[in-house]
């Protein structure tokens, strides 16, 4: 997809300070307008749905309403928004708990200027952004995950779930999946809500993990899937 010139961000951080240099480090890419703020989840979740802007950089841990819970809130009522977290936190269940959230990215605070600048284009470009140390531990979970919860074999699924198993595990948003196969961002979840069912998932993380062992991301690596 090709991506907004300017890309539009609405930053989320209850520290005006922290706030202010979100925006300063933004901005001075040349590629980003930052165009709205917010201090707490409860007001990001009624200015994004107002302004509507192709990123919303937010924090977790804020008052009233936390960042998890706008993100899924505000994914709920706009599927097509793209929700970028920031948090101190390097935790691996944090990392899964926004993921779960419906955000697109997740981003350490401690991140440089250049840094949050490629994780905003990349979210606006519909990746699923995180840090090669994220994705090292997620491979590691997934190497030493002794679990082999009862998962069903990959052939139980149609065609249809398929496809859109393969496009949510390489960080296709619901949008994206519902424009690619006429579906409405709603079907897309109810299907893979199905087939976490059918394959005796617990999660989507789980969904996913089982996706890799699959080799269903294999064609998108070999690059025979967009």
């Amino acid at each position: 997809m090709s991506v907004p010139d300017p890309i539009t961000v609405m930053v989320v951080d209850d520290h005006p300070l922290m706030r202010a240099g979100l925006r300063d480090a933004l901005e001075t890419s040349g590629r980003i307008a930052v165009v709205a703020e917010a201090g707490d989840g409860e007001e990001a979740l009624r200015v994004a749905l107002e302004v509507q802007p192709d990123v919303v950089v937010m924090d977790v841990i804020m008052p009233v309403k936390d960042g998890l819970d706008a993100c899924r809130e505000l994914i709920e009522r706009q599927p097509e928004s793209r929700v970028l977290m920031m948090t101190a936190s390097a935790r691996l269940d944090a990392v899964i708990d926004a993921v779960a959230a419906g955000a697109k990215g997740y981003l350490q605070k401690h991140a440089g200027p250049e840094e949050l600048v490629a994780a905003v284009v990349d979210v606006a470009e519909d990746r699923l952004q995180v840090s090669d140390k994220i994705v090292k531990e997620v491979f590691a979970m997934i190497r030493r995950d002794g679990r082999a919860v009862s998962f069903q074999p990959a052939e139980r699924l149609t065609k249809k779930e398929r496809t859109t198993l393969v496009l949510f595990a390489s960080g296709k948003s619901y949008a994206a999946i519902a424009e690619r196969g006429g579906n409405s961002p709603v079907t897309v979840r109810n299907r893979l809500n199905r087939i976490q069912d059918k394959v005796g998932a617990q999660s989507k993380q789980e969904l996913v993990i089982w996706a890799v062992r699959q080799g269903l991301l294999d064609d998108v690596d070999a690059g025979l899937m967009p």
